[in-house]
């Protein structure tokens, strides 16, 4: 089975289209600022067409950086799950809440 590239219909770079969602995600800017960025450096692109582009592959790219979160977690010999227990203190009757980190 192939695996089709998700830019394949896209006029624009793909390491365009990845530089401006990773700017906008990564750091506290506006769409207007990430388009202002970019233009410095000679690409033209609106605000809405970034934001299109956040709506389409923002969900993309954070899978594919849990990914290799996990990966690299994995690449420790010792590596290993962690459960904590919390006691949560509710109306005078104490509760034990598990909670799994991810």
């Amino acid at each position: 089975m192939i695996k089709r590239s998700p830019f394949r219909y896209f006029k624009t770079s793909p390491e365009i289209i990845r530089l401006a969602v990773m700017l906008y995600a990564r750091f506290p800017l506006s769409l207007r600022n990430v388009e202002d960025l970019l233009h410095e450096r000679g690409i033209d692109v609106s605000h809405e067409t970034i934001r299109f582009w956040w709506n389409r592959f923002g969900p993309l790219f954070a899978s594919e950086i849990r990914r290799r979160r996990v990966q690299q977690l994995h690449a420790f010999s010792r590596w290993q799950w962690h459960v904590d227990e919390v006691f949560v203190k509710i109306w005078s009757s104490a509760a034990e809440v598990v909670l799994r980190y991810v």
